[in-house]
C-alpha cells in the first residue's frame, strides 16, 4: 500500500492510526517535500515512510519502486480503508484476468448532495472503467510496470492511468465503499467544485495540457 502525502499534518494522526490496524504486507508512506509537521508526525509514527520529489504520481511511482509486493494499492491521505478493503481485493486479483480495480467511493459529509455526487461519480466510473485516486485504485505490479507506473503529469494521472489500464484487460470495479473528505467540496463549494472538475475535465479530453490544467485549478481553490 503506497500513500502520498503532502502536508497533510491535520488528517496524519488518524490516518497513522487507520494505517496501523490494517493487515498489509507492505505500507509505504511517500512525503513530498511537507512544510508542516507531517514529517515529525511520520518519524513518531513507527511506519516505513520516504521522502521524494513533490507531485503524487512522482511520489506513488517513488513508492512502488521500493516495494515488493505483487499488488499495488494506493489511496490518498484522505481516504478511510479497512481490513475488510483489503481481504476484497486480494479475493478479486486471484483472477488473473483482472489486471486492477478500485472501489466506490462515500463522500465524508453528512449532506444529501454529497450522496449524489458519489452515487454519479461511481455510476460513471462504473460505465467508463475510468477512476479517481479517492476510489483507491489497485493494480498488479507487473501490470504497473508494464505501463511504467503513473504518468509524470501534475494533474489528471490517475484518469490517464485509468485509460491505459483498462486497455490491458479486466479492471475490477467494487462496490465496496471507501469513504473519503469532502473537504474540497465543503471549502469550495460544491456547485462550484463540480463545475471546475467538469471544466478540467473536458478541457483534458479537447489535448490541453495537464500543466497548464494544473495552473488553472490552483487558480481557482
Amino acid at each position: 500500500m503506497i500513500v502520498p502525502v503532502f502536508n497533510e499534518a491535520r488528517v496524519l494522526p488518524s490516518l497513522i492510526g487507520q494505517l496501523q490496524r490494517l493487515n498489509i504486507d507492505e505500507l509505504i508512506i511517500v512525503d513530498g517535500g511537507s512544510t508542516d509537521a507531517t514529517c515529525n508526525l511520520l518519524a513518531q509514527s513507527g511506519l516505513h515512510w520516504v521522502v521524494s520529489k513533490p507531485g503524487r504520481a512522482l511520489q506513488m511511482n517513488a513508492g512502488a519502486s521500493i516495494c515488493n509486493s505483487d499488488i499495488l494499492v494506493f489511496i490518498h491521505a484522505d481516504t478511510v480503508i479497512g481490513s475488510s478493503h483489503i481481504s476484497r481485493f486480494r479475493e478479486v486479483m486471484c483472477d488473473a484476468d483482472a489486471v486492477g480495480g478500485r472501489f466506490d467511493v462515500r463522500l465524508s459529509g453528512d449532506r444529501a448532495v454529497f450522496r449524489m455526487i458519489a452515487f454519479f461519480i461511481n455510476l460513471r466510473s462504473r460505465l467508463s472503467k475510468i477512476s479517481t485516486g479517492d476510489q483507491c485504485l489497485f493494480v498488479r505490479r507487473s501490470v504497473f510496470e508494464r505501463m511504467g507506473g503513473f504518468p509524470d503529469q501534475p494533474l489528471m494521472e490517475d484518469i490517464e492511468f485509468s485509460k491505459r489500464l483498462k486497455r490491458l484487460g479486466r479492471v475490477i470495479c467494487l462496490r465496496d465503499t471507501v469513504t473519503t473528505s469532502s473537504r474540497r467540496w465543503e471549502h469550495n463549494g460544491v456547485t462550484r467544485t463540480i463545475m471546475l472538475m467538469w471544466k478540467l475535465r473536458l478541457l483534458y479530453w479537447l489535448g490541453v495540457s495537464p500543466e497548464k490544467l494544473a495552473r488553472i485549478y490552483r487558480d481557482a481553490r
